[in-house]
């Protein structure tokens, strides 16, 4: 039988150390980049090691599964990393590749005409993905470049409001006007 006190002194202890637990600081970002790669990469060779079991076109099929899923995770720990527009889109543009890769894979197992629409049908699905991905990064890109534009016709307001005064004052609503738009 457990000593009642010594439960109770790991219990307190617990608790006193949970909240110090929990404000350990997050990894930094190349450490969280390299935790990522190693991470799809253990993923990746596990899963090829499950697929070895298979044979013939199920081996294949399994092991393009396992590719496209390792460069999934490669490219999103990439774009998290680099943490840019173009990073975000070509990351999107390289899952799209990989898993079209995949989808390919997945119709050598058909014949005829079933395997043409296969084919068909996952070419179709990756100019899709990478046209919905071209598309959005011109969508974001026009509203960074609408809101650069506001912002610089509120600069221009507010610097027009700041020449209704003189000497000290006009100096002081300048710096203002200039610190709060960045200029």
């Amino acid at each position: 039988m457990k000593n009642p006190h010594v439960t109770f002194l790991i219990a307190v202890a617990m608790a006193w150390t949970a909240p110090v637990m929990a404000q350990q600081p997050a990894p930094d970002a190349k450490t969280a980049y390299q935790y990522a790669m190693d991470t799809a990469e253990a993923g990746y060779e596990a899963t090829k090691i499950r697929c070895d079991a298979l044979a013939g076109v199920p081996h294949e099929i399994c092991v393009a599964d396992a590719r496209a899923a390792r460069v999934r995770v490669e490219e999103e720990a990439t774009a998290a990393h680099k943490n840019t527009l173009a990073a975000y889109t070509q990351a999107r543009m390289r899952i799209a590749t990989a898993f079209h890769e995949r989808d390919k894979t997945r119709c050598s197992a058909l014949v005829g005409n079933d395997r043409d629409v296969c084919l068909a049908q996952a070419k179709a699905t990756l100019v899709a993905i990478q046209a919905d991905a071209r598309a959005d990064r011109k969508a974001i890109e026009a509203r960074l470049d609408a809101n650069d534009a506001k912002i610089e016709a509120e600069y221009r307001v507010s610097m027009q409001k700041c020449d209704a005064f003189a000497g000290a004052v006009k100096d002081g609503c300048v710096s203002t006007a200039r610190t709060a738009y960045g200029k």
